[in-house]
């Protein structure tokens, strides 16, 4: 694989600045001047026809009188000028452009004519373009600062990708004064091109980056965003600061699940799935960042405070309660060992007080046994300057206490002054620190959720249609039935169909249109029975008295009918009302209502929501909801993030009902909106547990009536696992391999392929002397976004494990309509056609997600490689940069 796309951005050779200056209010002169002053190495040339010089350079009329090669263009001019110089641009072969120019933001008139016309030309020409309307980038380690911002940044480990130019200078600003530095800072701006998704996909792999910050205010391109945002998690802690968080979905109250989910629910539930972790404000986001920068993980999220004051650990404890962070009970053992260290009046318990006169060798003494507790995950040390204190000494021996342990250690040192070389001294060991214990309680969750949301970023659903025995075909039907008769809301008995299609128990159900056809129902059924309204323009029964239970006998049943529709017709006399439906009476005395339901959020697309059912669900509001594909663990994250979870269980005299059962019902859930795409919204409330199953009383399903997308799963934000593309093969010896998509859970075996390649096969494939694949690149490898890249991997079993023998993969180009393959057999196994099935299988992949060409790099020694290529219809030239390489590609 090549250099990235954005090396041209990040590290230009060259740069062209249109629009310098020698005005003193213009934004031109301003960038001129920066990139100047940062110490830019390479060559800058100022472009403005109307000076012949600027700052003792050349200024020269255009970029085509420069005569030499340009990496950059930073365009700071009118923005009916940007077109045309976006043209010359792409003819003198710049490779990337930075337009801080504003002017584009309406997407109709003049502004929405230059901007389709400035993204047509850098699409023709092969140019990426960050901005317009953005504050620019600074790139310390280059010493390019292309922006008109008064501030610079400090080198430093952090990267900050911002959509506010204007938060960002007011970020620079806030870490000048504190010397945090950075690697990049990017200004998004109108993202007309370069968008999250690009950036994060080169800062994944950036060694100059540490870990990335994000502000966001909002997401235009799911797919891109969660694509760029997971590939970069996986590398590198994430941190992501989102405004806006109160602006509620524009369907709330259409739905239950509408009504409680709002598009902030979603964001959040996009970053768990992400293995991101969200803060609330600046100081937060450089919180985390300090203390996810280090290489202390947590397994749980137990925590134990050491305090040298009552009040202080009391506030800590209050707010870890606040947020779900367990104060653990000390083992015995813990107990016995500080009743040895400590005076007779501490705590006994935790919090530990170690008391106002604590010496440093007690405060050693406390977190060397916190620190070796099994019930602790973390432990917060508190210090108060007291009469007695010595901060520094205490500082010193809390690292002391510290030094080689893998659980994280966090430091509250209250105060300013006399504690002010104390926390120097944790700055130099690396040990996070914090001015008092709210803020540290806090960063000590982003370790919590950070190790959660890591978990989640693991999961590989896959659709379970191929093993389900769902009737996929038969929903489509059902749906299209409804949107014949220009129905987007499916009758009671549609929609119970849909989901029994799907495999999910629902109580049986019969319609009927008179008291008679009533009675007729209520008898085939048997008694006792509920009657419910129907009718397509009443979305919530029990608002309108449209729900009878218990109906006993026959005689109430026509009477009930009369009834029930006319209450209902004088409260909505709009309604169309179709009558009633009839369903026998479940009962329960066991089971637990709850809702599970679909929205189809504008950004992220089906959203699937857990929490408590019944008549007040919008009044309870307990739910939590997730992007789909489900597998078990990611639903069992789900139910644990609501209250009624704690009501599964065993209590009093109820049973715990039966959890596999609610799994079962989202996971088919889950397959039902991967497959279904013109599902809009679903409400099943309510769904009774019980210890022993989960049943469907009721649902309402809404369907869109635009066409499903042509692309498989185009309407997700997360791309399932392709289990479709699974192959069994044989060779002529009768050994059996399976060719399969690789999953994250391939690290070992991948590990283990690449370590027994030979030399020259590892040469051939990676064009550069590898002994093995670093931690990156084996997390790059097999750690992938479905929809942007694929790998398959050859694995035949031995002794009940599978052994990797070959695998072919394709990345995406930046053209969107080609992609970059590789191929590597191991040394034992070619020759076999092995490598002609599994590239193959790669071009089939391909062509189904619609790309016109495949394209890679071959050593022009490697003649097994190009022998077989060619097999299979590629060309082949020289490569132009270096005669070594062979360029060969095949139109797909």
């Amino acid at each position: 694989m090549g250099q990235h796309y954005l090396d041209y951005l990040f590290a230009p050779n060259a740069i062209a600045v249109f629009g310098a200056s020698m005005k003193s209010a213009s934004v031109g002169t301003r960038l001129f001047q920066n990139i100047i002053a940062s110490g830019f190495a390479g060559p800058v040339y100022p472009i403005n026809p109307k000076y012949n010089n600027l700052d003792q350079q050349t200024c020269y009329p255009s970029i085509r009188a420069i005569g030499k090669s340009v990496d950059l263009a930073v365009i700071a001019t009118p923005v009916a000028t940007i077109p045309e110089i976006i043209h010359e641009c792409g003819e003198q072969g710049v490779r990337a452009a930075i337009i801080l120019s504003a002017g584009f933001e309406g997407a109709q008139g003049e502004a929405g004519i230059y901007q389709k016309s400035v993204l047509a030309e850098a699409r023709r020409k092969g140019i990426r373009i960050l901005g317009p309307n953005c504050l620019g980038l600074i790139r310390p380690v280059n010493k390019l600062n292309a922006t008109f911002s008064k501030n610079n940044a400090q080198s430093g480990n952090l990267a900050l990708v911002s959509q506010s130019g204007a938060l960002c200078t007011a970020i620079l600003d806030w870490a000048m004064a504190r010397s945090i530095g950075f690697s990049a800072m990017v200004s998004l701006g109108n993202a007309l091109d370069i968008g999250f998704g690009d950036v994060l996909d080169y800062l994944a792999l950036d060694p100059h980056t540490e870990s990335i910050l994000l502000y966001v205010e909002g997401i235009r391109d799911a797919r891109a965003f969660m694509s760029g945002l997971r590939i970069a998690a996986r590398m590198k802690p994430v941190i992501v600061l989102k405004v806006g968080r109160h602006h509620e979905s524009a369907h709330a109250a259409l739905s239950h699940t509408g009504a409680m989910v709002g598009a902030d629910d979603v964001f959040d539930a996009a970053l768990r799935r992400a293995g991101a972790v969200r803060v609330m404000t600046i100081e937060q986001l450089f919180s985390a960042a300090q203390l996810l920068a280090t290489t202390h993980r947590v397994q749980g999220n137990r925590l134990a405070i050491v305090t040298n004051g009552g009040g202080p650990g009391i506030m800590a404890t209050d707010r870890a309660i606040d947020l779900g962070v367990a104060i653990t009970q000390l083992t015995e053992t813990s107990i016995q060992q500080l009743n040895a260290a400590l005076p007779p009046h501490w705590s006994h318990g935790n919090p530990i007080d170690i008391l106002g006169d604590a010496t440093p060798a007690r405060y050693r003494s406390a977190v060397e046994i916190c620190l070796h507790d099994t019930h602790i995950d973390g432990v917060l040390i508190i210090l108060t300057p007291q009469a007695m204190t010595k901060p520094l000494q205490a500082a010193k021996a809390v690292i002391e206490a510290s030094t080689g342990t893998n659980k994280p250690v966090l430091a509250c040192w209250m105060g300013e002054p006399q504690v002010k070389a104390a926390r120097k001294l944790f700055a130099k060991h690396k040990i996070p620190f914090f001015p008092n214990p709210d803020v540290s309680v806090e960063a000590f969750t982003y370790l919590v959720n950070y190790h959660r949301n890591q978990r989640l970023l693991m999961q590989v659903p896959e659709p379970l249609m191929r093993s389900s025995g769902s009737d996929i075909n038969g929903a489509h039907m059902i749906i299209d039935g409804a949107l014949a008769e220009r129905r987007t809301t499916l009758n009671s008995l549609e929609a119970r169909a849909l989901l029994t299609a799907f495999g999910i128990t629902v109580m049986p159900a019969i319609s009927a249109r008179s008291g008679n056809e009533a009675l007729v129902a209520a008898e085939s059924l048997g008694f006792p029975i509920a009657m419910k309204i129907n009718s397509p323009d009443i979305s919530h029964k029990s608002d309108v008295n449209g729900v009878q239970l218990n109906i006993a006998n026959a005689h109430a049943v026509r009477g009930t009918y009369n009834e029930l529709t006319a209450t209902v017709q004088a409260l909505c006399p709009n309604a169309k009302i179709e009558g009633v439906t009839i369903e026998r009476m479940h009962h329960h005395p066991h089971g637990r209502e709850l809702l599970v339901g679909v929205i189809r959020d504008p950004v992220f697309g089906p959203i699937i929501s857990f929490g408590a059912g019944g008549t007040m669900v919008e009044l309870l509001l307990d739910h939590a909801v997730a992007i789909p594909p489900l597998n078990d663990f990611i639903i069992t994250d789900l139910i644990n993030q609501t209250r009624i979870s704690k009501l599964l269980g065993q209590f009093r005299n109820l049973p715990a009902v039966s959890i596999p059962a609610i799994r079962n019902v989202m996971r088919r859930l889950s397959e039902m909106v991967c497959e279904l795409p013109r599902i809009c919204e679903l409400d099943i409330n309510p769904l009774i547990a019980d210890e022993n199953d989960a049943v469907v009383l009721d649902v309402r399903v809404v369907v869109d009536a635009q066409a499903p997308m042509l692309k498989p799963y185009g309407h997700m934000a997360i791309h399932p696992y392709p289990a479709h593309l699974q192959r069994q093969w044989q060779l002529a010896d009768g050994t059996d391999i399976i060719i399969r998509p690789i999953r994250p859970e391939d690290a070992e075996i991948e590990q283990t392929f690449v370590h027994n390649l030979s030399l020259q096969s590892k040469y051939f494939r990676f064009m550069q002397s590898l002994y093995e694949l670093t931690p990156q690149m084996l997390i790059r490898f097999t750690q992938i976004d479905y929809d942007r890249e694929l790998a398959f991997i050859a694995v035949i079993s031995e002794k009940h494990r599978e052994t990797e023998i070959g695998v072919a993969r394709y990345v995406t180009n930046p053209d969107i309509e080609s992609c970059e393959f590789a191929l590597v057999i191991a040394d034992q196994w070619q020759q076999k056609g092995i490598g002609s099935r599994l590239l193959t299988c790669l071009i089939e992949a391909a062509q189904a997600k619609g790309f016109k060409t495949m394209e890679g790099e071959v050593l022009a020694n490697n003649t097994s490689m190009l022998r077989l290529t060619k097999n299979l219809g590629f060309t082949s030239h020289i490569s132009q940069d270096d005669p070594a390489i062979i360029a060969i590609s095949k139109a797909l």
